[in-house]
């Protein structure tokens, strides 16, 4: 009976990795979309019973807003499709480690799970730099998948700074620059 219901809980697992790097793809899809509109590649899709029913990806340039990230927009759109602003019985997918505000939103949304891609060692807080997703003094915890895709994660991020660098390094400087220049070339300086 144990070997049994070894190999059962071994499927279960399989399944879930299956599923987990299904939706993770679909994350790394909004991600994309965001990395067309010059925004930091971050994606979000969140999932209940097993299908997408919200998406978001990064648009605080385009949007002017420290609240147009990733999660956010696909926790907004969630909630609106469920009408609740509960999250209960959903998967958070994302290709980033959340931020304190985003990893905030989630515990208050009460979601079920969330899933991610890379982690951000300067900025995350679902392990990186502190955990809040799973902290005893909340109301709710969250269970944490990471390492989900983690190399296609990282990868689009680390290419759009790359190319980001490359087009700072290539545009003119101002009069500003061009004065400091001068200026700290002059003999005696």
């Amino acid at each position: 009976m144990t070997t049994e219901n070894g190999q059962l809980l071994e499927e279960q697992v399989r399944l879930r990795e299956k599923e987990d790097r299904k939706f993770m793809r679909q994350a790394l899809t909004q991600a994309k979309k965001a990395a067309a509109i010059d925004e930091v590649p971050i994606g979000c899709v969140i999932v209940c019973d097993g299908k997408v029913i919200a998406r978001g990806y990064n648009r605080r340039n385009i949007e002017s807003s420290v609240l147009g990230h990733a999660e956010l927009a696909a926790m907004k759109k969630a909630s609106k499709k469920l009408g609740d602003w509960r999250l209960e019985g959903c998967t958070m997918y994302v290709t980033l480690e959340p931020c304190q505000m985003c990893a905030g939103a989630a515990v208050q949304a009460r979601l079920d799970r969330v899933v991610i891609g890379a982690m951000n060692a300067k900025a995350g807080c679902a392990g990186s730099i502190i955990n809040l997703l799973d902290m005893q003094q909340f109301n709710h915890q969250i269970p944490i998948t990471k390492g989900v895709l983690e190399q296609e994660c990282s990868q689009i991020l680390s290419e759009f700074f790359k190319r980001i660098r490359v087009k700072k390094k290539k545009r003119p400087l101002t009069n500003e620059e061009i004065s400091d220049t001068i200026m700290d070339a002059q003999p005696g300086r």
